[in-house]
């Protein structure tokens, strides 16, 4: 059940937005491997003022247009699978929408299963 937070700054269109979720949500059930459907996801929007991120860490040139996404799921996902999924949202949103791959930040939480509940109360995957 992988949960995407994705962060940037406020003023882009509707669809640019729909279009991070797509692109994410795609790379979850594609290099992720998660079960189609399982798709969960807040876009929250700030003022430049409240969204901060350095413009050369690493070397890496950012600009105002960066975005973050952050993508909360099970633990166990190999290097390999990790690595195709940052290649594949970073890829696709340049592609879609002209995102420089350079203003992609991400960065993946594993949890283990038991720390879900899906509703009701009750933590559905627990042994």
């Amino acid at each position: 059940m992988p949960l995407a937070r994705i962060d940037l700054i406020r003023g882009k269109p509707d669809q640019y937005r729909r279009t991070i979720c797509d692109v994410v949500y795609e790379g979850v059930i594609g290099p992720l491997n998660a079960p189609k459907g399982d798709r969960f996801q807040v876009i929250t929007e700030h003022s430049e003022q409240d969204f901060i991120a350095d413009p050369n860490y690493l070397d890496i040139p950012r600009t105002k247009d960066c975005v973050f996404i952050q993508v909360t799921m099970n633990e166990g996902r190999t290097l390999d699978q990790k690595r195709a999924f940052f290649k594949f949202v970073a890829d696709e949103l340049h592609q879609r929408l002209g995102m420089r791959r350079e203003d992609v930040l991400m960065n993946l939480l594993e949890v283990k299963k038991e720390n879900w509940t899906f509703g009701n109360g009750i933590a559905q995957y627990a042994q």
